[in-house]
């Protein structure tokens, strides 16, 4: 569409209030160091339920858009499509602000080299909420720019002319936007016009089919896996198989002389092969003996030990009213989590080629700038000079936030002068999985005489999650005091109780855990959400009615007060057992998004049967209906079959298992036959969306059972401890 750079632009007022916003969270985490806990519990609140704006690249349409000459808009996405339909919602916000049909637009991942690049990443359900302002004004903006250079070829003035589908027409004369911008080399960027109003919109607010469909259902080679360069070889790794490896020394004599090797690379952090083929590379790297300082009789029980509520340093996030009476009528619970792996079905794989100063790689990640920056790092060059190529993620989840095979498949080439293709084995992403940390829970609570909560309190730990993360820079978690991604779904929702206090412990564990989809959400609203149900059936109330007597009138309550009566009016929400099934009900906040959930439960041969989840979620505007009851539905099998099957254990010092099967996950047989998925509209704004939904399941599925058969379970997986007929 001509020249993409038009020139410096004063930046909005918009963008200023978004940076200045961010800078006063590093004023008051800086602050800490003085005021300490209570600016730490504000801070930690404030995160807890921050939409997170999006705050790269919003003053250039040019370097989001091209206009092809087919008459079709371009448009390069900074946020990747990894199953979640963000190309679809995005492309629905840009169609009606540029006055095309859907039709017309084309959403392709935007290489680092457009400079089109999201310094932070495609994660914590932001996508859509992020983008929804920013990408409707530049929309509009690249609108007004194609209406003006209009009026000066047709002669016109602006306000004659009218746009419909991508044709600009006025006083019988019109021109194509392709015929429009033909030959502009020089564009002039306004401020941002108006936006239209949502009831001039064709498109925002209605079900439409994905853009990614066909090439999924032809299976057009679009995923990293598929990716490819002329002339490429292929690498392996070797992999240690124990925790807490460190490289030693290598024997790599006979891989050397190997049928296909090309090189052998050895380097302070990996040794690696480059050969002709795959299975060449792969044979050449099992015949290397490598020694490693690792631990050794590591084990579950081991893990267990460590991640015990007291190990470990505390914060307290959130307090309120006075501590509970140690010797009253307490109830105390205790909940655990385990280990659990990222599972997706497509393996981490990248093609890198290195070229003098300059490289370039193809690859699924989450995280497009830092892995731009890794990869300059390691080879030394400009992160101008290193172009990241996106490929459509086969799940995500929060695994590709971790990029590091980028590096080595980048250094891997350098030394071959060839591009190099290397992916994961199921084992190795199995093995060196960037794993959902264990957790452990101790809940306590008492009632007061009206049988409503006089005090609750919530102490959990966990592994790191943004701690020693990609995206979490070195100096916040001692600021703060917290790991940010720990404590999704730790804060006590039921502010309408007097007193109660939730404390965080963080343990160091020897392998890594880090984003896994919803964070600390999932675990932390098992455990809470159940403690709650096991308060309700004390106090011989109904569970619902006795959540809602504790939620607060603030606008959060509000919403949440209302998903919670959606969910049980749809679910036609009962505590009578019926024909064998019971219902169990459950409801978190996530991002600033309520849900609720029931979950209808029968026991056949001692197994837990789900036949039915009714969801209700308010995510604010729904950009794309379809498009969020398609995410609910997968939240709702993702976290069935963390809640009733999955689970990674340490067993002489290795993870496993290292295969599907052994690694039990919910198969279709398991899927409820039903989900009926409910959206109420609490705010005039997209909210989040992707990963909210995961919070309510597991306590759902436990409430049900505990009222099937009289068993609180407090450990995931689920598993019944005596015989029920």
């Amino acid at each position: 569409m001509g020249d993409k750079s038009s020139g410096a632009k004063k930046v909005s007022r918009r963008k200023f209030l978004v940076r200045g916003g961010l800078g006063t969270i590093g004023v008051l985490a800086i602050g800490t160091y003085i005021f300490r806990n209570a600016i730490r519990r504000e801070i930690l609140g404030t995160v807890n339920s921050l939409e997170m704006p999006y705050t790269d690249n919003t003053d250039q349409p040019m370097v989001w858009f091209e206009v092809t000459s087919e008459n079709n808009i371009v448009l390069h996405s900074p946020k990747m499509e990894m199953g979640q339909g963000t190309f679809t919602g995005i492309a629905q916000m840009a169609a009606d602000e540029l006055s095309v049909s859907m039709q017309q637009i084309q959403v392709v991942h935007a290489a680092s080299s457009t400079g089109n690049v999201d310094s932070f990443a495609t994660g914590g359900s932001t996508s859509i909420s992020g983008l929804w302002q920013p990408l409707r004004e530049l929309s509009a903006m690249l609108r007004m720019m194609l209406l003006k250079e209009a009026s000066q070829k047709l002669n016109i003035d602006v306000t004659q002319l009218q746009i419909d589908d991508g044709v600009i027409s006025g006083t019988g004369k019109s021109l194509t936007y392709a015929q429009v911008a033909e030959g502009v080399k020089n564009w002039e960027v306004p401020d941002t016009p108006k936006l239209k109003s949502l009831k001039e919109y064709k498109y925002v607010g209605k079900p439409i089919a994905r853009v990614d469909l066909d090439a999924k259902v032809f299976g057009d080679p679009i995923f990293g896996m598929d990716a490819q360069m002329p002339d490429m070889l292929y690498g392996a790794i070797v992999r240690p198989t124990k925790i807490g490896s460190i490289f030693v020394s290598a024997d790599i004599a006979t891989a050397e002389n190997m049928p296909g090797v090309i090189k052998i690379v050895v380097e302070e952090d990996f040794v690696g092969v480059v050969a002709k083929s795959m299975l060449e590379a792969e044979n050449a790297k099992n015949a290397i003996n490598v020694t490693w300082d690792s631990y050794k009789d590591l084990n579950t029980e081991a893990i267990t030990k460590i991640i015990t509520v007291g190990n470990g340093k505390s914060t307290i996030i959130q307090k309120n009213g006075d501590s509970l009476n140690e010797e009253g009528d307490l109830v105390r619970l205790e909940f655990r989590t385990p280990i659990g792996a990222h599972a997706q079905i497509e393996p981490n794989g990248v093609v890198a080629s290195v070229d003098g100063d300059s490289a370039i790689v193809k690859i699924s990640t989450q995280v497009v700038g830092i892995t731009r920056k890794e990869v300059a790092k390691r080879l030394g060059l400009d992160t101008d000079k290193v172009n990241i190529i996106p490929t459509y993620l086969g799940g995500g989840f929060g695994r590709r936030l971790h990029t590091p095979h980028a590096v080595q498949a980048a250094v891997m080439s350098k030394a071959v002068g060839k591009p190099v293709k290397y992916f994961f084995s199921r084992k190795e992403e199995f093995q060196h999985d960037m794993f959902r940390p264990p957790t452990h829970h101790v809940i306590k609570g008492e009632l007061n005489t009206d049988g409503l909560l006089h005090g609750l309190e919530h102490e959990f730990v966990s592994g790191d999650v943004g701690n020693n993360s990609a995206l979490i820079p070195n100096f916040l978690p001692p600021i703060i005091g917290a790991d940010v991604g720990a404590i999704r779904g730790g804060f006590i929702q039921y502010s309408g109780i007097p007193n109660f206090r939730a404390v965080y412990w963080h343990v160091d564990l020897p392998f890594a855990t880090s984003w896994w989809r919803s964070l600390g959400l999932l675990a932390n609203t098992f455990a809470m959400e159940s403690f709650m149900d096991e308060m309700a059936l004390k106090a011989n109330k109904n569970a619902v009615e006795f959540r809602l007597q504790q939620i607060a009138d603030d606008a959060i309550g509000v919403r949440l007060k209302n998903v919670i009566k959606a969910a049980a009016e749809k679910a036609n929400y009962s505590e009578e057992i019926t024909n064998g099934r019971a219902m169990g009900f459950a409801a978190s906040i996530d991002a600033n998004t309520p849900c609720a959930q029931v979950a209808e439960v029968s026991i056949i041969d001692n197994e837990i049967i789900v036949h039915k989840v009714t969801v209700s979620l308010d995510p604010g505007l729904a950009v794309n209906p379809d498009q969020i009851r398609a995410q609910c539905e997968g939240c709702v099998i993702m976290g069935m079959s963390a809640v009733l099957y999955e689970q990674m254990f340490v067993e002489d010092g290795e993870l496993t298992p290292t295969i599907y099967g052994p690694y039990q996950m919910a198969l279709m047989k398991n899927a409820p036959k039903e989900i009926d998925v409910v959206l109420l509209q609490g705010k005039d704004t997209p909210g989040a969306v992707g990963e909210p939904p995961l919070g309510p399941i597991g306590a759902a599925i436990a409430n049900a059972v505990r009222r099937l058969t009289g068993e609180r379970l407090t450990e995931l997986p689920l598993k019944l401890s005596k015989l029920t007929l």
